[in-house]
């Protein structure tokens, strides 16, 4: 609160002070002191008077109108009246002999109520100069009283009374009270129903301790109410509201009570706001505030919010205290006095006055200081005092103008600070001002006049020194006016907007609007402007292209408009009331033209007044003189871009697109990561008419069709054709259609129309804008007629479309066919079908001959599908005809099997069953064939045939029946088992004998339970095999084996294979023990082929056996002279061992290289490759012992094959061998002599056999030595040759995985066509060179 003045006087020091503000205006303060004088000042605090009296002063009081302020003075029988209007002072005899203590004025008439030291009052008319003493109206001292709105008085004396008198002082009520009364008020009593008009309750403070309320309605029943004793005595009370009353007492205690019947004595607010004393309350209604005082510091509370402390004003040097306080009836001053005798005086409310110009701010600050200030641009505030307290301000780029009345006053805002240049008379009251950098426009009694703020500058011509608006010829009254730095702007009440431009010193614009036009706000370019008319509705005029547009949901109490300031957002602008601020946009340029916009609405705090609004911010002017600023709602994304959950920034991201903040909008989007919010984004662009940000929103949504069809359209610059294809795109059709018809490119409208398949619109448009079109537009149109079954009107279309030019024979030939099949709807059958059977296009004859026959037009049908080749459906349409022979004829093209089966069908009626087995067959209905066949044609084979081929259950069945009938029943169980009638078949063949027959055919398909129904039938014929075998099938091991081991011996052993398989799947120790011991003849006596003993332990998988038993199996076969058994038994025990991943034993390997070896010699020496077969047979002679039955032989080969080869030494070494005796009478007759000879002569040359290196380390070594002396490896050897394996040259058999060396190998494909280990049929482009062999050279494979 800002301290206007305070009134310090030597006279009046030392002791409180009574003072009085002048009702109503509040201009003139009167104070009386201890000095015998009433000082009267203005609100400024300048005396303005003085009134000498002959006492001190006793009391005093203002009139209702406050043009006289009457005064009692002690010692002095005369009323003394200052009359504020003339400034003068008289004097009144009261006529009254005792001394007056008391003086009212009344609220509503000239009355003047005075009372005396003995309760004798006199009442005065001011108007009439009536005096009426009315004596003895109390006994004692009149201390206090009241007037009412009525005009009653009420008084209350030191006598403890309380009377009520009318305005002729005769007494209507009286009641007495416990303590002297004080502090009488009138006022309305809150009660349930407002029965009383006026104020009917007297309220009065008895003895300071209780508040006694007196109705004037119901004088036997008052109300007397008493507060805590905490509270201290009562100082003060004032009414206000609907029946409160609030309280002030001693303590410091602010107290709120209502008079409600139901409420009274109830407190319904309370604060301790004083700690040591309150001495004194006041309310202004005007302002809505209450204030109470004590303890040196004012406390203020809104009265609608009483717990919120509005204020708190500290007089902290006002050691001894305040005293009382009082408002002017405008609520705009507060004074307070003080026990030491001063008077302060506080502004609490300023007539709210401001202007701006661009972004600085001119307000009132105090009554007489003007606020310069522009926070905008950092210029600190200049604080201007003025000479008077104005009704207006206008501030401009370099001046400010205050004013009053009919008188402005110039100042200039110079560098050097702030000067006055001068004041202007203008010839009416002021209206409002307005400033630009050069002229001053002011408005008054319906005219403007323009002027020159500084004139001494001589360049400016004498006739645009000043100029008064309207002209004389207009008949008008200016209502509103503003001023830009270009033109000058008005509004009249015959609804002109009128534009001039000062440069040019003449009218540019002149706008008629159908109403008065009240006030109008120009942007500060001036090339907008909004006006507010005599209905109270908002528009915004161009003044550029003279178009008005309505404000939308513009408030009938709006005040006042501001522009939007930052130069970003130049189409925003608000338009307020008392309460709230409403935010509109202006878009310029929108696929649907130019329109305003309701933005949002933002509450206005109390008592504020918009003064400038900056990029969202709101400086607001506010009663106390200060201003204050508020962000608008719809503004919020700017103080927050980035926080708040994600339905914040959805409102946020509205808002930036209502404002057209893209930049902004594009932040949130990338903060809120959702499609949803790129397509808001998105469309709002398509909305402006921006492309190019169109199109990087609609890249980041990856919307390829959108950016393409925005890439197209971008450098498009007939505006309407680019809104045009915008509308088209966010699916606003009519729009769009509106827009391309008038834009440059009208026919866009119709491709959009055809596209949308629109086809009215598009012959309507088609009409105008390209007639050529219409026959293909018709077209179109049929063919969708004709969809949705409206046949009428797609034959008349379809005819329509019809162009009769070659060049469009095609388009033609689809009418042509539309009305064809229109004609057959429409029933016109005989036209429609010649159409159609005159036009080239299948695909009609089959839809016409579908339309017939779903019209029950079967002929007409058929020979439709018959003339386009649609056999199946024609013949389909004849045989519901009946037509049978068409049928016959069609049947040889017919694929259908369906029709086949009914043409069957009927055939089979007729007898005629040969022709019905074939349609039958052709239908692929077996079934049927073959009951024909078996009953009507008795052909079994035919029969028999079918069901083999087709495996027909129903037909086995059929075949089955017929077999039986003939007791051929082999071929009846057959084919009930091929029926799956496996029960029927298992009891036909038990009846008959035909078990064998039975299990035979069941094979391996059928079910666990059949197959234990043969084993037990065997079971009981003891055919041990048989019942051993199904016993296996159905899983019941051990009874299979029991029933292998009971038969008979023979020489396939059979029944033992078969016991080995059933050990092998049974995986039973007993079992297995069980056979073991019959294998080894335990069980008869009879030891069985080792050969079962080795294949139980494979079937067991158990290799490690296996393999031992394997090289005994070998062993034995070896002595038997069975080389190749031997050799076979090993390689199956050696590939399976290395299949399981087990090391095969030493033995078994060494074993099968040496037999291998042997086996090499006869290829080789049959290839008459002699040398190879020397070095194999070297190799077997060198281990002769694995060879018993067969030592002599193998050994004169050695010697013959050694000599051949030119092994002589070997040759003589095996020879010497044989003439031991053991053998030497074993040696065949053809070589004995030979040998002999050789032996005598013995020739011991030898040829050197060739090297090659080792493939684990390189070692040289000869080719046939397997044992490297290098790193003592064994090396794999090459199934071709017997050679050890060379790296360089590696192969492998595809079959059996052994290594070969690659061109040993070819060589001996060329004459073999198998590999001679595993016997597998091979040949050479099977073979691959292997580059690299680590997998096989791994030593570990081979126990060593």
């Amino acid at each position: 609160m800002k301290r206007v003045f305070t009134l310090s006087e030597k006279a009046w020091q030392g002791l409180g002070l009574h003072y009085k503000w002048q009702k109503t205006l509040g201009n003139y303060l009167a104070v009386a002191g201890i000095d015998q004088t009433v000082k009267i000042f203005d609100r400024h605090g300048q005396k303005k008077n003085e009134i000498n009296l002959p006492g001190k002063c006793v009391a005093m009081d203002w009139d209702k109108d406050g043009d006289i302020l009457a005064v009692l003075a002690d010692k002095s029988s005369s009323i003394y009246l200052w009359d504020a209007n003339t400034n003068k002072t008289s004097q009144l005899d009261s006529g009254m002999r005792d001394q007056m203590s008391f003086i009212l004025w009344s609220k509503v008439g000239s009355l003047l109520a005075v009372g005396t030291g003995k309760g004798n009052l006199l009442i005065y008319n001011q108007q009439t100069s009536r005096k009426i003493p009315v004596l003895g109206k109390h006994t004692k001292r009149i201390t206090c009283g009241c007037w009412s709105s009525q005009n009653l008085l009420a008084l209350g004396s030191e006598d403890k009374t309380v009377t009520v008198s009318n305005h002729e002082g005769d007494t209507i009520r009286q009641t007495t009270v416990r303590a002297e009364p004080g502090d009488i008020q009138f006022s309305v009593m809150k009660t349930d129903e407002r029965a009383t008009v006026g104020e009917s309750t007297a309220s009065v403070v008895v003895g300071k301790k209780t508040l006694f309320l007196f109705n004037l309605n119901d004088p036997d029943n008052p109300i007397e109410l008493a507060f805590q004793q905490r509270y201290g005595t009562i100082i003060a009370y004032r009414w206000y509201g609907d029946g409160y009353i609030m309280i002030g007492f001693s303590q410091g205690y602010f107290v709120v009570i209502s008079t409600h019947i139901r409420e009274i004595g109830q407190e319904l607010f309370q604060a301790h706001n004083h700690n040591d004393s309150l001495t004194s309350i006041a309310i202004s209604q005007s302002l809505n505030k209450a204030a109470s005082c004590g303890d040196s510091c004012i406390k203020i509370h809104d009265l609608s919010e009483l717990k919120e402390m509005y204020a708190i004003i500290n007089l902290d040097d006002e050691t001894k205290g305040l005293d009382y306080l009082s408002w002017t009836d405008d609520g705009q001053l507060l004074a307070v006095s003080t026990q030491r005798g001063t008077l302060h005086v506080f502004l609490t409310k300023l007539p709210i006055l401001g202007d701006t110009c661009g972004t600085r701010l001119a307000y009132l600050t105090s009554l007489l200081e003007v606020t310069v200030a522009n926070h905008v641009e950092g210029e600190p505030a200049i604080a201007v005092s003025v000479e008077v307290e104005p009704n207006f301000i206008a501030v401009g780029p370099y001046h400010i103008a205050v004013g009053m009345n009919n008188r402005a006053w110039f100042y200039i805002l110079g560098e050097k600070g702030v000067e006055k240049r001068k004041d202007t008379e203008y010839l009416g009251t002021v209206v409002s001002m307005y400033l630009n950098s050069d002229y001053a426009a002011a408005l008054f009694e319906g005219k403007v006049q323009l002027h020159m703020i500084e004139s001494e500058d001589q360049e400016t011509q004498e006739d645009r020194q000043t100029r008064l608006f309207p002209g004389r010829d207009d008949k008008c009254r200016i209502l509103s006016h503003a001023l830009t730095a270009d033109f000058l702007f008005y509004g009249t009440d015959t609804g002109a907007i009128n534009c001039f431009y000062i440069e040019d010193w003449q009218y540019v614009n002149e706008y008629r609007h159908t109403v008065g036009v009240r006030k109008i706000f120009p942007d500060p370019n001036g090339t907008r402007l909004v006006f507010i008319d005599d209905k109270s509705d908002g528009f915004v005029f161009c003044a550029v292209n003279d178009t008005v547009f309505e404000i939308p949901n513009f408030s009938p109490t709006i005040k006042g408009v501001l522009w939007e300031n930052w130069p970003m957002d130049k189409g925003v602008f608000i338009a307020y009331d008392d309460d709230k601020v409403y935010t509109y946009v202006f878009h310029k340029d929108t696929i649907q033209g130019s329109k305003v916009i309701l933005a949002g609405g933002t509450k206005l705090p109390y008592s504020h007044k918009p003064l400038l609004l900056y990029n969202g911010e709101l400086t607001c002017q506010t009663q106390s003189g200060k201003t204050n600023s508020i962000t608008l709602s719809t503004h919020m994304f700017l103080e927050s871009p980035q926080g708040g959950t994600t339905s914040d920034l959805g409102r946020s991201l509205t808002q930036a697109l209502m404002l057209k903040r893209f930049t902004e909008a594009w932040e949130l989007c990338r903060v809120l990561q959702e499609p949803s919010a790129w397509t808001e984004l998105g469309r709002a662009c398509l909305h402006h008419m921006e492309v190019e940000l169109a199109i990087r929103v609609y890249r980041m949504t990856k919307n390829v069709g959108m950016v393409m069809s925005l890439e197209e359209v971008k450098g498009i610059e007939d505006q309407n054709l680019l809104a045009g294809h915008l509308a088209m795109f966010t699916s606003d059709f009519n729009q769009a259609q509106d827009l391309y018809l008038s834009s440059s490119c009208p026919i866009a409208a119709l491709e959009m129309r055809r596209d949308l398949q629109h086809w009215d619109s598009a012959l309507q448009l088609a009409k105008r804008l390209a007639p050529s079109q219409i026959p293909f537009i018709s077209k179109e149109y049929a063919v969708h007629l004709e969809f949705v079954g409206d046949y009428v009107n797609a034959l008349a279309h379809y005819e329509k479309g019809i162009t009769g030019d070659n060049k469009h024979q095609d388009h033609d030939e689809a009418c042509l066919a539309g009305v064809a099949r229109m004609s057959i709807r429409m029933g016109d059958i005989r036209r429609g079908a010649n159409q159609a059977i005159k036009h080239p296009n299948r695909q009609l004859k089959k839809d016409c001959g579908a339309i017939l026959e779903s019209m029950k037009q079967y002929s007409e049908a058929a020979q439709l599908y018959e003339k386009g080749q649609y056999y199946d459906k024609a013949a389909s349409v004849y045989i519901r005809c009946k037509n049978w022979a068409k049928v016959g004829e069609l049947l040889p093209h017919v694929t259908s099997p369906k029709i086949h089966l009914q043409y069957a069908k009927a055939k089979e009626a007729d007898g005629r069953y040969k022709e019905a087995a074939m349609a039958y067959e052709n239908a692929k209905d077996w079934d049927n064939v073959i009951r024909i066949q078996l009953d009507n044609l008795n052909n079994p084979e035919e029969a028999v045939r079918v069901v083999r081929e087709t495996q027909s259950i129903d037909g086995a069945k059929m075949v089955a029946r017929f077999f039986l009938r003939l007791n051929d029943y082999g071929s009846a169980i057959q084919f009930l088992v091929m029926s799956k009638c496996n029960d029927e078949a298992f009891q036909l063949a038990q009846q008959h004998s035909q078990m064998e027959v039975y299990a035979d055919i069941i094979g391996s398909d059928a079910t666990m339970e059949d197959y234990q129904s043969i084993a037990l039938y065997f079971e009981g014929e003891k055919k041990h095999l048989q019942a051993g075998k199904f016993f296996q099938l159905c899983g019941q091991h051990s009874r299979a084996l029991k029933h292998f081991l009971r038969c008979p011996n023979t020489d396939d052993n059979l029944a033992i294979e078969m016991a080995i398989e059933t050990v092998g799947q049974a995986k039973d120790e007993a079992l297995t023990n069980q056979l073991i011991d019959y294998l080894m003849g335990e069980s008869d006596g009879m030891p069985k082929d080792a050969k079962y003993l080795f294949r139980l332990y494979m079937a067991l998988k158990q290799y490690r056996e296996a393999a031992r038993t394997a090289i005994i199996i070998a062993r034995e076969e070896q002595s038997a002279g069975n080389y190749r058994n031997a050799h076979d038994v090993l390689f199956s025990m050696y590939t399976e061992l290395q299949t399981q991943k087990i090391k095969i034993p030493s033995e078994m390997a060494t074993n099968l290289m040496i037999l291998h070896s042997y086996i090499l010699v006869k290829i080789h020496v049959k290839r008459g490759d002699h040398l190879k077969g020397a070095r194999m047979l070297i190799r077997v002679s060198n281990n002769i012992s694995k060879f018993p039955s067969h030592i002599v032989p193998i050994l004169t080969s050695a010697v013959i094959e050694c000599h051949r080869a030119g092994l002589k030494n070997s040759s003589f070494s095996f020879a010497a061998l044989l003439m031991r005796p053991e053998y030497r009478n074993k040696i065949d007759g053809k070589y004995k002599k030979k040998i002999e000879a050789m032996v005598r002569r013995p020739d011991t040359s030898e040829l050197e056999e060739e090297t090659s290196p080792c493939p684990y380390c390189g070692f040289q070594l000869p080719e046939c030595e397997l044992l490297c002396p290098g790193c003592k490896n064994n090396m794999p050897y090459c199934i071709a040759t017997g050679r050890h394996m060379v790296k360089e040259d590696w192969t492998v058999c595809p079959h059996c995985d052994f290594p070969a060396l690659h061109s040993e190998f070819l060589v001996l494909l060329e004459t073999e066509s198998a590999c001679p280990m595993c016997s597998e049929s091979l040949n050479a482009s099977h073979l691959k060179k292997i580059t690299d062999c680590a997998n096989y050279l791994q030593p570990d494979q081979v126990e060593q």
